[in-house]
């Protein structure tokens, strides 16, 4: 067994320090997105009924969980999505080709997790 010092060589202390720090930043950055912007806003409210649909309709556990995950993974792809347009939008606020090409990538991968969460839905529910 290693002693305290070797397994936490920063300190405990430190290490939940970094990690409280992080929760509060994550906090942070979550309650920015679920105010200023729509998109999350709009895959939040269509969270509730979805959790609430998912828990009626899901057979099993898994089925429960792959209809809320599913819709979960929109969430969160919207939420890199935001980052990187925020960071885009940081660089230059000018038009630029690849910053309008940088956007319509992160839109695109909305779009596919969105078609995702469809399949997902559908095999659940008619398979």
């Amino acid at each position: 067994m290693f002693p305290m010092s070797e397994a936490f060589p920063n300190g405990l202390a430190a290490r939940c320090r970094r990690i409280i720090n992080a929760f509060h930043y994550s906090m942070k950055g979550l309650n920015t997105v679920v105010r200023h912007e729509a998109a999350v806003q709009d895959e939040l409210l269509v969270l509730v009924p979805t959790v609430v649909l998912a828990l009626l309709l899901g057979d099993t556990g898994v089925e429960k969980a792959l209809l809320i995950g599913s819709w979960v993974l929109v969430i969160i792809v919207e939420l890199l999505n935001t980052a990187v347009e925020s960071l885009t939008d940081r660089v230059g606020t000018e038009w630029h080709p690849l910053s309008g090409q940088v956007k319509d990538i992160g839109s695109g991968a909305v779009f596919v997790a969105m078609c995702l969460a469809a399949v997902v839905w559908l095999c659940v529910l008619l398979g």
